[in-house]
C-alpha cells in the first residue's frame, strides 16, 4: 500500500503537542481510517476505469467547488504539471468539450459535490449511457464522497485550531 503522510493533519497544520494534536490523538482510530479511506480513493492498486489523474483532477476539482485553497493545492500537486488534461478537468470552467464521457463525469461529480440531494436515477442513467461501466459509477461517487468528507473534517480542525 502506497505510505503517504496524513494529509488531514498537513492540510490543517495541526502542530505537533499543541492541544489539538491531543485531540486528534484521541480520535487516532479515526484518523488513520481517513487516511486508508484516502489512498484507497486516490490511489487504489486497481484504479479500474478511473484514471489516477482523473481521480486527482476530480478531487482538485471537488475542492475548487468548495473553496478549499489547501486542498487544491494537495490535489494539483499529485495532478502533477505536466498533465493537461488533468489541469482541464479540475477547471471548474471546462465542462468536458467533445468527449461524452469526461462530460458526463465532470457533470456528476459538480451535481454530487454541490447538490447530492438532487442526484436521480436518471443521472446514473447519463452516465452509463456515456460508456462509464457501473463499478466506475460506485468508484467516483466513492471519490466524490470521500474527498467532501475530507474537506469538511480540515474544516473543522481548522475552526478548533482557530479557536485554540
Amino acid at each position: 500500500m502506497l505510505q503517504l503522510e496524513d494529509v488531514i493533519a498537513k492540510i490543517t497544520g495541526i502542530d505537533r503537542g499543541s492541544a489539538l494534536a491531543e485531540a486528534v490523538n484521541g480520535r487516532a482510530d479515526i484518523m488513520s481510517l481517513t487516511q486508508q479511506t484516502y489512498v484507497a480513493a486516490l490511489h487504489p492498486t486497481d484504479p479500474g476505469g478511473l484514471s489516477y489523474v482523473e481521480r486527482a483532477a476530480f478531487a482538485c476539482r471537488i475542492s475548487v467547488l468548495n473553496s478549499d485553497r489547501e486542498f487544491e493545492a494537495h490535489f494539483h500537486n499529485l495532478i502533477g504539471d505536466n498533465d493537461a488534461s488533468g489541469a482541464r478537468i479540475a477547471d471548474i470552467g471546462f465542462v468536458g468539450g467533445h468527449d461524452v464521457r469526461l462530460s458526463a463525469l465532470i457533470r456528476h461529480v459538480d451535481l454530487v459535490a454541490q447538490n447530492p440531494k438532487n442526484a436521480t436515477e436518471g443521472d446514473i442513467k447519463r452516465l452509463q449511457a456515456a460508456g462509464v461501466s457501473d463499478a466506475d459509477i460506485v468508484r467516483l461517487s466513492e471519490l466524490v464522497a470521500f474527498v467532501s468528507y475530507q474537506i469538511r473534517v480540515a474544516a473543522g480542525l481548522r475552526l478548533m485550531r482557530d479557536l485554540a
